[in-house]
């Protein structure tokens, strides 16, 4: 999946946790929540990314796409996704490099693969489905469940050593 040319996701996984003359052991990350709430090309790749170099290192993840951000886990969808509007002259040029470094430039088979890393849950936002028109039939294969954001945030956020918002 990625090229000889750059640094594979492994690699960057396994790298050091910490800065370079740190004592101490390195840090753990165990969990990880992930709150996506953008939706555009561009501003997707960073929370995916996040998500597969956290899995490849052995966290659990959590991700839970709310409002707009919905979109990038439908069928249909998440494929026609534009580059942000202050990004949109550039998006062959992003969609180039994210393959040259030997990620799927598709967003759903980029989900698809952070998903088969077997440490990452995807869920979506019950008001957002409601409010985008998602469901099970629409929603990608590799989303898990349409959950309640007070569950995610009191189930997973709470469990979580750290929890990011993009």
């Amino acid at each position: 999946m990625m090229s000889s040319s750059t640094e594979t996701a492994t690699e960057h996984a396994a790298a050091k946790e910490h800065a370079p003359g740190e004592e101490g052991p390195p840090k753990t990350l165990e969990r990880l929540a992930i709150v996506v709430r953008e939706s555009a090309y561009d501003r997707v790749l960073t929370p995916l990314a996040f998500a597969y170099l956290a899995a490849a290192s052995g966290a659990q993840v959590d991700l839970l796409f709310v409002k707009w951000a919905v979109r990038d886990v439908m069928q249909g969808e998440a494929d026609r996704l534009e580059m942000s509007a202050e990004h949109a002259h550039e998006g062959d040029y992003v969609r180039r490099q994210v393959e040259r470094a030997g990620l799927p430039a598709q967003v759903s088979e980029l989900v698809a693969a952070v998903k088969h890393s077997g440490k990452v849950a995807i869920y979506v936002c019950s008001l957002a489905a409601q409010i985008f028109g998602a469901t099970r039939e629409n929603l990608l294969p590799e989303v898990d469940e349409i959950v309640g954001a007070t569950w995610f945030l009191t189930d997973r956020v709470l469990a979580a050593d750290t929890t990011q918002y993009f």
